[in-house]
């Protein structure tokens, strides 16, 4: 029979049981493709031009990718393993008190996240509104806020496992798939009649190197990191949940940064939706982009009630699911949308050596995660001093070796620490 938390049992920081693990590695590819895939994520690909030459930018894209999926499904897989959700794997590490730091920052960060995605949709709805002639009133920006955010609150109060399995896997996934490849074809026939030797010949202003660009590239799927071992621990097996996260991600980041490179040197634009309404088709294939973005805005929001469920456990999930789409959607009434650069490098920061640490200290446990949960202390201060150390090592590095980045090398160096210094005993 089935098991069923009690209403006040703390879902988040215990493991979750055998019985309620369905998610195949399909079904991790097929949810995080879909996360992978959003108008933020081409509009940063935008970024890198002009900066950087166009075989620049497929580098830093590629590269970045790889290697941000892959610590996305090394993750998933350490908490497929252990069956734990993030806030579970922040208590073992940093212990039961300290975790309230990294936690709270999280959710934070999540409701920021949430916030953004719904004023990129009603940006965006706004913009095919006019280009369809359907409302051009100063009102309808509120009521696209309120339409969104009502959709993200209605997905919540369902079932988070029967919507990555029927609607996200049958029914997103290929209308996702089928606006990108229009899109994508679209871009390289304009292109193809500009000459696509001289759009690849064009050098770079110099003002973004590689390094840094990769930081960039590998700022989005980081961003994820808080938030993959809330739905992997659904998984029946961990290196299923590492291959199908890790494929689904990057194959998304690398097409959505490579086709917002194209958009921005075959179209240049200050407004990507503009420009990518200028295509032919682009309505529709927006139009269904538009719609997959609502599964973003729902991992960001399922998310964050998760970890506040670890702190508040006298609410569900779901009453918090619901309580932080709410909050997203009246932030999203008021609030501009800004450069994502500098949030996206800032988030970076913190969780880049946060995972690096839980990495250097859960990778390989397997199981034994589940008792070192149980015997966590109230602050472990070594992983507490080296995730610290990391976040002031991310921000010194492009000042002292700006050739270098920052992510690559302050995982590194806290993964390394950690495995050295703070290795919890067998």
């Amino acid at each position: 029979m089935p098991s069923t938390p009690s209403p006040l049992a703390n879902e988040a920081l215990a493991p979750l049981p055998a019985d309620r693990r369905v998610f195949r590695w399909h079904d991790h590819a097929a949810l995080w493709f879909n996360l992978g895939v959003g108008l933020l994520v081409m509009q940063v690909g935008a970024f890198l031009i002009p900066a950087l030459s166009m075989p620049q930018a497929l580098l830093a894209i590629v590269l970045g990718s790889l290697v941000g999926a892959g610590l996305l499904g090394w993750v998933a897989q350490i908490s497929c393993d252990s069956g734990l959700a993030s806030a579970g794997l922040m208590h073992t590490v940093y212990g039961r008190r300290f975790a309230s730091l990294p936690i709270m920052l999280n959710i934070v960060q999540l409701i920021g996240w949430g916030t953004f995605e719904l004023v990129v949709m009603r940006d965006a709805s706004v913009a095919i509104a006019r280009q369809s002639g359907v409302a051009s009133q100063a009102w309808w920006p509120v009521v696209a806020t309120l339409i969104w955010g009502g959709a993200v609150v209605a997905l919540i109060s369902g079932s988070m496992v029967q919507l990555v399995r029927k609607l996200i896997a049958r029914v997103a996934l290929p209308l996702v798939v089928l606006s990108l490849l229009w899109l994508t074809w679209r871009f390289l026939a304009v292109a193809l009649d500009l000459g696509f030797h001289v759009i690849w010949d064009r050098p770079g202003d110099g003002s973004m190197g590689v390094m840094p660009a990769l930081d960039l590239v590998i700022a989005m799927p980081i961003s994820w990191l808080p938030l993959v071992a809330d739905y992997a621990r659904h998984g029946t097996s961990g290196r299923g949940a590492l291959r199908g996260t890790w494929i689904g991600y990057a194959m998304a980041n690398i097409w959505c940064y490579s086709l917002g490179v194209l958009v921005a040197l075959v179209l240049p634009s200050a407004d990507l939706v503009t420009a990518l309404l200028l295509a032919q088709g682009g309505l529709i294939a927006l139009s269904l982009i538009l719609i997959d973005e609502v599964d973003n805005a729902y991992g960001d929001v399922y998310s964050g009630a998760v970890s506040t469920h670890s702190l508040l456990p006298r609410w569900s999930v779901r009453r918090w699911g619901m309580l932080i789409g709410v909050v997203c959607t009246l932030l999203a009434l008021v609030l501009p949308m800004h450069s994502l650069e500098p949030f996206l490098l800032l988030l970076s920061s913190v969780f880049v050596p946060l995972f690096g640490v839980i990495l250097g200290r859960l990778s390989g446990a397997g199981g034994r995660t589940q008792q070192w949960l149980a015997q966590a202390g109230q602050v472990h201060w070594l992983p507490v001093a080296i995730w610290l150390a990391g976040i002031a090592c991310y921000h010194l590095l492009p000042l002292l070796a700006p050739a270098l980045g920052s992510a690559i090398p302050t995982l590194a160096i806290c993964f390394v620490l950690t495995k050295l210094l703070a290795s919890p005993r067998q």
